[in-house]
């Protein structure tokens, strides 16, 4: 993993041309941390876990500064946190070789290609950690996500209309996508 984490922080650029930088989160990131899931529409926020919003989740993601099974991604513009991607691998058992990837954008920065190069930098990881398969759970509503999750490469697995159910317990389709990957071959057995 330190060879992976040694790439941050990365600086690149959205479509419209704003730098932008993508990195682990730090302890002193807790305050844009919060202040990005104040912003978050009620639409989206419906589906958030209460850790997220609590900033209990934060607080164990920056007390493993190793992130062995989770890697959070943070991408700043101008200082403002953008975006979030993250990359959940299981320690073991029979899906220790799939990772799980989760991601949010601040509402000012969708369409922007944020969520494209959040899912780049997981994928790569990914691969470098030894998985061989990434899948996402969204709810039906999400179209942009899955437009973008499709662009570089995600399938639909799985559609079932109306079989979860948000914090409002008004129903949604469910959505399972996945992508298999071709891993970097010295890392192939990660996990065994």
């Amino acid at each position: 993993m330190d060879i992976i984490l040694e790439r941050y922080p990365l600086r690149t650029e959205l479509n419209d041309g704003s730098p932008c930088s993508i990195r682990p989160p730090a302890a002193a990131d807790e305050a844009p941390f919060a202040a990005f899931h104040g912003v978050i529409p009620e639409s989206e926020q419906l589906f958030v876990r209460a850790q997220i919003r609590d900033g209990s989740l934060f607080r164990k993601w920056t007390s493993d500064p190793s992130f062995e099974t989770n890697l959070p991604l943070l991408a700043f513009v101008d200082g403002q946190l953008a975006g979030i991607g993250v990359l959940r691998q299981r320690p073991g058992g029979w899906k220790r070789h799939i990772g799980r990837v989760s991601f949010l954008t601040h509402p000012d920065f969708h369409g922007l290609g944020l969520i494209d190069q959040l899912l780049a930098e997981i994928v790569e990881a990914a691969r470098h950690r030894g998985l061989t398969r990434l899948e996402s759970e969204l709810n039906g509503e999400r179209r942009t996500a899955v437009r973008a999750m499709a662009g570089v490469g995600f399938e639909e697995l799985v559609r079932i209309p109306g079989y979860v159910q948000d914090m409002k317990a008004e129903h949604h389709d469910y959505v399972m996508m996945g992508l298999k990957l071709i891993p970097e071959f010295e890392n192939l057995g990660t996990g065994d």
